[in-house]
Order: C-alpha cells, then sequence, then structure tokens
C-alpha cells in the first residue's frame, strides 16, 4: 500500500514550509494548509511564456492572515451574519462579531489549522474535522474538506460540508478569491493598465443591499451589478450579491493588456456570486457561494431562495467550481 508520505512530491530546498505548492503548465497554486487552507498565490503563464500572478499575492507578513491572503474558504456559511445571530429552529445563537460593522463574516473554518490528507504534484486535499476543536464559533460539529487540484489551464476547487453532531444545522460555504486588475510579472508590479479588465456575469437577479446586507428577496439586477452584457470593470465601487445564474454559463474575464481570459464556471450548489470592487484597490473579488449574505437570518424568516441548506446528521453537501485561462 501506497503511504501519504510516499505520495508526497519532494520539498523544494529551501522552501517555505507553510507553502503547499501545486503545478500544471498553466498555473502555480500557493496553498496554506495552517492559515485556514487559504491561497498564497494563484499564478498563471500567458503566451509570451511569462508567469502573471492572477491572484493577489501574499506579502509575507499576511500569510497568516486569510484576509491578506489571495484567496480563502468561507465555511459554514459565506459573508454576513447580522449582529452575529444565528438564527435556526426557533432557537439563536450568539457568534462572534468579528466584522467592523458587527456582523459574524466570512464562516468559522479560516482560523483554524486544516490537516493534509492527500498531496500529489498538481493537487491537495484538505481537512477540518471540529470535533477535535474548541471555541469554532459556531454551535455545532462539521467536517469539511477542500480539494485543490491543477490540470492543464484548469483550476479545480472542491468543496464538502458535513454534519458530524446528533442534530440538524443550516449551512453554507463559498470561496473569496482576489483577482488582479492587471496581470503583472511575479515579482514586479508592471507597468500601470492601459485597459480596465472586462467582466461578464451572466445573472439576471441581484439582492436590494443595506449596509452589505440584503432588505429582501432577489429581484431585478441593480445597475452597478449588472455585468450581463460585457463591460469593464471600472474604478467605481461595487458591492452586491447577484443570482438567477444561466444554466452552465461562465463567469467570464477578459484582460484585454495581456489577450488572457479567465472563465468561472461553478456546480448549481454555487447559487449565488459576490462581486466585490474596492475603490483604489489593484484587486477585485468575484465570489463564488451557496448562500446570500445573512442568508441564515433570511432562511429562519421563510424567504424563499436563500441558498442555505439544512444538512441532516451525517448528511454532505458538496460542490465544485473551476477557473481556466484561455488566450
Amino acid at each position: 500500500m501506497t503511504t501519504l508520505q510516499e505520495r508526497m512530491p519532494t520539498a523544494v530546498a529551501g522552501a517555505d514550509p507553510r507553502v503547499v505548492t501545486l503545478r500544471s503548465d498553466r498555473w502555480e497554486l500557493d496553498v496554506l494548509p495552517e492559515t485556514g487552507a487559504a491561497i498564497a498565490a494563484g499564478r498563471v503563464r500567458t503566451p509570451d511564456g511569462v508567469w502573471r500572478d492572477l491572484l493577489r499575492p501574499t506579502r509575507s507578513a499576511g500569510m497568516g492572515e486569510p484576509e491578506k491572503c489571495a484567496s480563502f474558504p468561507m465555511i459554514p456559511w459565506s459573508n454576513r451574519v447580522s449582529a452575529g445571530v444565528l438564527r435556526f429552529g426557533g432557537r439563536s445563537w450568539q457568534l462572534q462579531r468579528n466584522c467592523a460593522d458587527g456582523t459574524a463574516i466570512h464562516g468559522a473554518a479560516r482560523h483554524s489549522p486544516w490537516s493534509v490528507v492527500e498531496r500529489t504534484d498538481g493537487r491537495v486535499v484538505l481537512e477540518l474535522d471540529t470535533c477535535e476543536l474548541v471555541g469554532v464559533n459556531f454551535p455545532w460539529k462539521y467536517r469539511a474538506r477542500i480539494t485543490y487540484a491543477l490540470s492543464g489551464d484548469r483550476l479545480t476547487v472542491g468543496t464538502s460540508l458535513r454534519n458530524t453532531d446528533v442534530e440538524p444545522f443550516p449551512g453554507g460555504f463559498g470561496h473569496h478569491p482576489y483577482l488582479q486588475r492587471s496581470l503583472s510579472p511575479v515579482g514586479s508590479p508592471g507597468p500601470a493598465p492601459r485597459a480596465h479588465p472586462v467582466l461578464e456575469v451572466p445573472a439576471h437577479k441581484s439582492y436590494a443591499m443595506v449596509r452589505a446586507l440584503p432588505s429582501g428577496p432577489a429581484g431585478a439586477v441593480s445597475p452597478r451589478a449588472d455585468f450581463r452584457v460585457p463591460r469593464p470593470l471600472t474604478s467605481a465601487f461595487v458591492d452586491d450579491v447577484v443570482t438567477g445564474w444561466e444554466p452552465g454559463a461562465p463567469v467570464r474575464i477578459h484582460y484585454p493588456d495581456s489577450g488572457v481570459g479567465v472563465d468561472l464556471h461553478a456546480d448549481p450548489v454555487f447559487a449565488h456570486l459576490v462581486l466585490y470592487a474596492p475603490r483604489k484597490r489593484s484587486y477585485f473579488a468575484v465570489e463564488p457561494v451557496t448562500n446570500v449574505n445573512d442568508g441564515f437570518t433570511m432562511h429562519e424568516q421563510g424567504v424563499p431562495g436563500t441558498g442555505v441548506f439544512v444538512l441532516e446528521p451525517g448528511e454532505e453537501r458538496s460542490g465544485a467550481f473551476t477557473m481556466t485561462v484561455r488566450t
């Protein structure tokens, strides 16, 4: 029988021991198991043979802080819970209010170290079992897995969430990738971009938002979040949740300066997409997520289409999304 140690690639001399690096002909991905299964960097090779940062690279000082990384998973919910109060089945629990706006944000798994359960040159599987942890900021026990896999032009990110408790609980998950506004060579800021990235999002609904929380069910897509017709992502502020994806249609990002595009496909469990473009930053976020912001509250209120799912003891929900580089 082949052991896990035998399957693992030999470590590169001088490499950061916190980082697991995956490689394909087109991609390089740096993964941080002990930083909440976050990604430290995502590099792609463009047609000129140059490796460029597609995901926002993590500075050395930010290696232990998921929010400062290139991307991180959000489990067992995505985005915010209003006032940190989780309501389910007529009961309520106070979660840690870990966002400046007084909400509980981005799940409860990103500050825990994850275990490497499988690794090859192009694939790593990470696991978090909260049965072995205390203070996980969630009332129920669960086990989660993240799989990062590279194959040619494609990055696949798989997520699973299993109820290991003795009663049902509401759940959700998502991923928070920060994409660069321009594809500079690795290690160099590069010249100022001559053109904004062009974004296409085939989603036909969005939520009216008040301080990043929805005020009701999804309705007509708002003008600032409407990228059904491809248009440049300018310096205008965007922080919206869209839904109503066209089945099988990808989110598309095109970088006119480099002639590179990225197609994002997601399984149906990812019923929502968070679009986040802060002002005066070199990055933006396109986040495939299962549930809308404050989905737990809306689910408890009986609002349809929140994307929150309920897991019975022993039940698991899983899904994957892909990012494919095209030229």
